[in-house]
């Protein structure tokens, strides 16, 4: 227990940002931002990618650097982010600006970044949606090629011909999408989904309308029913002839891929997406939390649950897929889809095959209804809290009520997804994915760990751990912080760039203009982040070289008043107080300790 003038300036200190903040809204229960907490992380990624993912990468094999990565990147990382939020209790922008100014821009990349995912994010959604729909019908529309939609190539049965279609795969196509040849071909409007797009944007404009307040009631549900449906397939599922080859086949290891870069690489990234290291999401919910909440808590419960819902997913999409393969004839490997042919097109085809073929499509695109939109919310909820807190004054002043703007945010963010509904849409829909899940959030992680864990430093971060929990993070942390956490993110980096492959969808190839276009939507978030650095470097005075320091001093854009106690006159983890210091005229006490 500490105790004298250092124990007194951390109360003091803690007591300022309580009282900075004191008219910020927070969850009515710490479960709320649990379950929104779990609910962001595990999301559909969790369901088709994690699958699809062991199966290319060695099976039970990949559980190995999986749970690695989660141990050394993701649950650091998370822990990171929630203490960062809670402690300043801003969004990503006010967050990344007080922690370094330098590299504000990251907090604008990360809402830009969330914010162009969540326009086309909401078409699976949708698509969900579509099927769930489509699921009441008997028998189901993707269970035989007897539809006039289907062509002469339809297959009631996978086969390893490149010249056949499955029903589920013509249904996903010609029926639902109504898809073009390529992006170069537009094609009209397909007003169904329109329609079921403006119905998703006002079930989640329904859910999140009162900020946490809302969304905390809906969470208990949207966050814990896929669960309930999980476990009802699995149990269906283990039943079926060929389920145990299935599983089988996901949890038996093939050791001689832990050879490969790549898997290695594949476990770290899906860790780093799966639970959003720098989208900002959790780091915005956080900041709704009380100052005292336990974060270590809430960080393990979020990143552990993340990872069992992926290996429980693994589970029920393999036992499937062994169902398939006994039905068929045909090797497990054979039906292994990316991206979202695996719930749309895989999946749906084996239970169209199952008992009470209905009553399964009903679960499971329900399931895949909640699991988007827990995810989507986190998304808005990035750009409404960002926008709130940097415009509160003209935002209300212009709408009246918060209800209306985020009433403007949902309509603008529809009108920005309806060219995914169009016949062109599963091209721009793929086009955007490329470039920003994989591209921009790779660049956006990597600035954020250096801001926070390099520049701000990790003394500092535990101090501020300390500030609300009363303990400092353990050398386990800090070590992560500093060493391991930004070299695993430099190698994946550096992987990326080595190994980009530019967007495809199936065997279609983008031609060079629209991987232009791509590269435009990437630029969109990651231009941010030199813009942030330049116009801190042109707001803040004296010389250059006095700029840079003072760029890399956290707290440096705050006017006095709103800074914390150390950095109004105090000293208390902040080596580089006497620079803003002198340039506010605040007499200071010798640095007490180093960043590191």
């Amino acid at each position: 227990m500490e105790s004298g003038p250092r124990r007194t300036t951390v109360v003091a200190r803690g007591a300022a940002m309580e009282q900075q903040q004191h008219n910020r809204p927070t969850w009515s229960r710490q479960i709320e931002f649990t379950l929104a907490g779990i609910g962001c992380a595990v999301g559909l990624g969790n369901v088709w990618r994690f699958p699809y993912l062991c199966f290319r990468s060695g099976g039970g094999a990949f559980l190995v650097p999986y749970l690695l990565m989660l141990m050394v990147l993701g649950i650091p990382l998370l822990y990171m982010e929630l203490i960062v939020g809670q402690y300043t209790r801003r969004g990503p922008v006010h967050a990344l600006a007080m922690v370094c100014p330098l590299l504000k821009g990251v907090g604008l990349a990360s809402v830009a970044i969330s914010f162009i995912m969540c326009t086309y994010y909401n078409i699976v959604i949708t698509w969900a949606l579509y099927y769930l729909f489509s699921s009441f019908q008997a028998p189901l529309p993707w269970q035989n090629c007897n539809n006039t939609w289907n062509t002469p190539n339809c297959t009631n049965h996978a086969t390893n011909s490149s010249y056949s279609s499955t029903a589920s795969q013509e249904f996903f196509r010609y029926k639902m999408l109504e898809q073009t040849s390529g992006v170069e071909e537009t094609g009209g409007m397909r007003w169904e989904l329109f329609l079921i797009l403006i119905l998703a944007w006002i079930l989640i404009y329904l859910c999140i309308f009162k900020g946490v307040k809302s969304t905390g009631k809906v969470v208990y549900f949207t966050a814990l029913f896929p669960y309930v449906i999980l476990i009802a397939l699995l149990i269906n599922n283990v039943q079926l002839p060929g389920a145990v080859d299935g599983i089988t086949f996901f949890i038996v290891p093939a050791w001689e891929k832990l050879l490969s870069v790549e898997v290695w690489v594949n476990a770290a990234a899906q860790i780093f997406n799966s639970i959003g290291i720098g989208f900002g999401s959790l780091l915005a919910m956080s900041s709704y939390n009380s100052f005292n909440n336990n974060v270590l808590k809430d960080t393990l419960t979020i990143a552990i649950i993340n990872s069992v819902t992926s290996i429980l997913a693994g589970f029920v999409i393999f036992s499937a897929f062994g169902y398939m393969s006994h039905l068929q004839g045909i090797p497990i490997m054979d039906l292994a889809v990316d991206g979202p042919g695996l719930v749309y097109v895989v999946y749906p085809q084996a239970f169209a095959n199952m008992p009470v073929a209905q009553l399964w499509a009903v679960m499971f695109f329900f399931m895949l209804l909640c699991l988007g939109l827990d995810s989507e919310f986190a998304m808005v909820e990035v750009l409404v809290t960002s926008l709130m807190d940097e415009f509160y004054q003209s935002v209300i002043q212009f709408f009246k009520r918060k209800e209306l703007f985020v009433l403007a945010v949902c309509g603008a963010a529809c009108l920005l997804g309806i060219p995914c509904v169009m016949q062109v849409g599963i091209y721009v829909f793929q086009l955007m994915d490329h470039y920003t899940a994989i591209v921009s959030i790779l660049f956006l992680a990597f600035f954020e760990v250096l801001a926070i864990c390099w520049v701000y430093g990790v003394n500092r971060l535990s101090n501020n751990l300390r500030e609300m929990n009363g303990h400092r993070a353990n050398i386990y942390f800090m070590v992560c912080w500093l060493i391991v956490a930004p070299l695993l993110i430099t190698v994946i980096l550096i992987f990326s760039v080595i190994q980009f492959k530019p967007a495809r969808y199936e065997d279609y190839v983008f031609p060079p203009w629209a991987q232009g276009v791509g590269w435009v939507i990437a630029l969109a978030s990651i231009i941010w982040i030199p813009l942030g650095a330049i116009h801190t470097l042109w707001v803040l005075p004296g010389s250059l070289m006095q700029k840079l320091k003072l760029s890399i001093t956290p707290y440096a854009l705050n006017e006095k008043q709103k800074m914390p106690y150390y950095e109004r006159g105090g000293t208390y983890g902040n080596p580089s107080i006497a620079i803003i210091s002198s340039s506010l005229s605040i007499p200071v006490k010798p640095p007490a300790e180093t960043n590191f």
